[in-house]
């Protein structure tokens, strides 16, 4: 026997002649319809195919001993720059007071004149001072039997108005407008707070924490440990010539964890809803003695595209987490993004105690005494939610794909040009009789 009629008997595509085909025009238009149909919906298969959905996963956060950046940009429309001091604590007692890398403070005009700015200073933390450059070189200023701050400019001497105010700071003494300092007599120091007693201040930046729980907050005067307490030295907070004092009404325009996400990756990610529920924020009070509380629930976030490389991703972001300039923390390996979202609640009330009669909540009482001022305090959530890209069908799923499409089809457009075909052919019998 022949070897290839060894497998006729299993031929399943069974052949007629060509006398035997009949082509009819129903025919030919079923046929033109169904490659319509069929290019049409092979395209639909490679658009799905191509499309990129995102994934959201929940699962426990593992990550130790990272970093975490805050960004802000608040305004305090009746606190002069002067005043307003910036500290960042954590339950690992890292502390960071009168926090200053990546923070600048722009001054404004008063709220009468509409809070332009005037003048952007950068909050360089001991920066040296250019005030005492012209003293004589031998010339060692008293620090007022209070310890010179470590970092004076001449070891031992306090010789400008700031470092007087840290040495009384590092002792824990109030300073007020340096009456009696020879400093800051020199300097004008009671002269220039004064004169900008009206004006606002608005600040913007980042800093750096461990990503633990912990809280910062924007108070006025220098702050100091005093024992087991955080105090600031709030005596040219109360004592100004201002009617009706300084207030912390403030107006929060940006607050958020992480990087800033470009607006590329914000239009991506919108149907997922990162968003700062803190943006846009404004508080007002007319009160001096009053403090306002935000508690933040803060949920690690990542954003995943395809080609991603997990062992990169994560060596880059251990190597340089502590040395990538702030601002670009969290941006790695392949465009991944190690950001945060948050959920707040807040509360607000006057450091004179009382109750909320006034609100209708009488039975709500508040406690007396505390620090004026903006308080965040921020908890980290041991959940991390993983938004990642990826394709819904793979590439063999989109072969299996095209094949029922065009086997679907033309199987149906066999069905209806037979049923045609059928139909016209009794139809003309029927005619003939």
């Amino acid at each position: 026997m022949p070897a290839k009629s060894r497998f006729t008997r299993l031929d399943a595509f069974t052949k007629t002649v060509e006398d035997a085909r009949v082509r009819t025009t129903s025919g030919g238009i079923v046929t033109l319809a169904s490659l319509l149909v069929v290019v049409y919906l092979i395209w639909g298969e490679w658009t799905d195919y191509r499309r990129i959905l995102v994934q959201p996963e929940l699962i426990v956060d593992k990550g130790r001993g990272e970093k975490m950046e805050i960004h802000l940009n608040m305004t305090f429309p009746r606190v002069p720059c002067e005043l307003l001091t910036l500290d960042v604590m954590d339950v690992s007692g890292e502390q960071q007071t009168g926090v200053a890398h990546g923070v600048e403070k722009v001054r404004l005009t008063p709220v009468a004149e509409g809070s332009m700015p005037i003048e952007r200073t950068s909050l360089a933390l001991h920066a040296q001072d250019d005030s005492a450059k012209h003293m004589d070189p031998d010339y060692c200023g008293s620090c007022y039997s209070a310890p010179a701050p470590a970092n004076a400019q001449k070891s031992g001497c306090c010789n400008t108005c700031d470092e007087v105010r840290e040495a009384y700071a590092s002792n824990s003494w109030s300073f007020g407008k340096g009456e009696g300092v020879e400093q800051c007599e020199r300097e004008g120091y009671g002269e220039k707070l004064d004169a900008q007693r009206k004006e606002g201040c608005r600040i913007e930046g980042g800093v750096r924490v461990n990503k633990v729980v912990g809280n910062f907050h924007i108070a006025p005067g220098r702050s100091f440990s005093n024992g087991n307490m955080h105090v600031h030295d709030l005596n040219n907070y109360f004592d100004t010539p201002v009617e009706g004092g300084h207030t912390f009404s403030h107006e929060i325009h940006e607050l958020h964890f992480g990087p800033k996400l470009p607006a590329d990756v914000v239009d991506k990610w919108s149907d997922h809803h990162h968003d700062n529920p803190l943006d846009g924020t404004s508080q007002q009070t007319d009160d001096p003695a009053f403090n306002f509380m935000y508690f933040v629930k803060v949920v690690s976030t990542s954003f995943i595209p395809l080609g991603w490389d997990a062992k990169l991703s994560s060596s880059i972001h251990t190597a340089y987490q502590d040395i990538v300039p702030i601002g670009t923390h969290g941006y790695l390996g392949h465009g991944t993004i190690e950001t945060h979202q948050y959920s707040v609640t807040s509360h607000k009330r006057s450091l004179r105690g009382g109750n909320d009669a006034a609100e209708g909540h009488k039975e709500r009482l508040h406690a007396r005494d505390g620090i004026p001022g903006v308080f965040f305090s921020y908890d980290i959530s041991p959940m991390k939610v993983i938004n990642r890209e990826a394709r819904p069908k793979t590439f063999t799923g989109f072969l299996t794909g095209i094949c029922a499409v065009i086997g679907g089809t033309l199987t149906v457009a066999a069905a209806i040009d037979r049923g045609v075909y059928e139909g016209s052919t009794r139809l003309k019998k029927l005619h003939q009789r």
